[in-house]
């Protein structure tokens, strides 16, 4: 009369639930952007579209349209940095 050496262990009567979606992420990486400098961005490129805009309205010329946009854009990031803390 032999025994087995491994004796096999009962099936649960619950399964396991399945984990969150990102379980296989390593929690140690970091998000790309702040949701801080997001914001900021996302605020920024706003600015820049209505200026642009505006400026094609009034102007018509697509140029100077982008260069006011894009003025307009680069110079409310840092405004936008302190205003947005």
């Amino acid at each position: 009369m032999s025994r087995d050496p491994h004796p096999r262990s009962p099936i649960p009567a619950r399964p396991e639930p399945p984990g969150p979606a990102d379980a296989g992420t390593p929690s140690s990486e970091t998000p790309l952007l702040s949701v801080h400098a997001a914001v900021v961005f996302l605020a920024a490129v706003i600015i820049g579209l209505v200026m642009g805009g505006l400026m094609f309205l009034q102007d018509k010329s697509v140029p100077a349209a982008v260069a006011a946009g894009l003025v307009a854009a680069g110079g409310s990031v840092p405004v936008l940095h302190k205003l947005i803390g």
